[in-house]
């Protein structure tokens, strides 16, 4: 693990500079030293603001982000899939401009659920939209990191396979993997399996629980996962993912489905991601150790 991170949603729905501007006093207030934003649309944020308070905290910024349906680059529509290569070479620019080294989440389809399977030409489409960003954001010295997610957040990627056939299609190694925890156990036979089939492949890694909440109050398996991470000496950022919509605005809370609040106390619960993500760390590398004992 290079660095562990939170997302921005923990602390800020993201819709104004204070917001922000909190959310990474917050994380390092906490000790994370990287912080997942949402998408920034540049005309409403002071990114070179936000660019050198990163750098005054010492945080790394990172930038997430679903594409609307009228973008999706998996479209059979032309004027659709154009308009999504649009959006994603203004993310990767809005990227830079922070000071960010990755652009990740469904950047490949519309994170929506869709009402049939992808078509051939709709994964072609998308394929070479993605490795038309993946050449913007190497100039850029930005990583591109697409999220296997759920079936019913895209249809398109749902599981590692799929996520590493899409990339080897791409034919960019600088297009990596995005893995999630919360999206693993649901599609996933094992997780702890899809880490080491992806290895040198995933670029970012996200924790979450099966409930969004408090890691360790779900049905995730974690010490297995854990020890899949440190067995291929997983050396990329580790960021924690959860959700309230005491925080997120109501249009991510219904697309993601959180139609409970599982916590409303945001410090405790940055708090104790930070101690649970290390703790099982260092118990992974304590039994990776035990293990190669003679």
């Amino acid at each position: 693990m290079r660095r562990l991170g939170i997302h921005s949603f923990v602390w800020t729905g993201g819709q104004t500079q204070e917001g922000l501007e909190m959310a990474l006093e917050k994380s390092a207030e906490h000790g994370y030293r990287c912080i997942e934003f949402a998408y920034l649309k540049p005309e409403l944020f002071n990114l070179d603001k936000l660019a050198k308070k990163s750098q005054e905290l010492n945080i790394k910024i990172g930038v997430t982000m679903g594409l609307p349906i009228d973008s999706d680059v998996s479209s059979e529509d032309p004027s659709v899939v154009q308009k999504g290569k649009k959006t994603l070479a203004n993310a990767i620019s809005a990227v830079r401009d922070l000071g960010g080294d990755k652009l990740g989440g469904i950047l490949y389809s519309a994170h929506t659920k869709y009402n049939e399977p992808p078509t051939r030409d709709g994964w072609n489409n998308s394929v070479e939209s993605i490795a038309h960003a993946g050449e913007l954001a190497q100039a850029a010295e930005i990583d591109l990191v697409l999220e296997v997610v759920n079936r019913f957040e895209s249809n398109l990627l749902n599981t590692t396979a799929q996520g590493l056939k899409f990339i080897s299609d791409t034919d960019n190694d600088n297009v990596l993997l995005h893995l999630d925890t919360f999206h693993m156990q649901m599609e996933e036979a094992s997780p702890a399996d899809s880490i080491r089939l992806a290895k040198e492949k995933i670029g970012y890694f996200h924790i979450g629980e099966s409930n969004r909440g408090f890691l360790g109050d779900g049905t995730i398996d974690w010490s297995p996962i854990f020890d899949a991470l440190v067995a291929i000496d997983y050396n990329k950022d580790i960021v924690f993912e959860s959700f309230s919509t005491q925080i997120v605005d109501k249009s991510l809370s219904l697309v993601c489905a959180i139609w409970r609040d599982t916590w409303t106390d945001n410090d405790s619960l940055a708090n104790h991601a930070k101690q649970f993500i290390e703790l099982k760390w260092s118990e992974a590398i304590r039994r990776k150790a035990s293990n190669m004992k003679a």
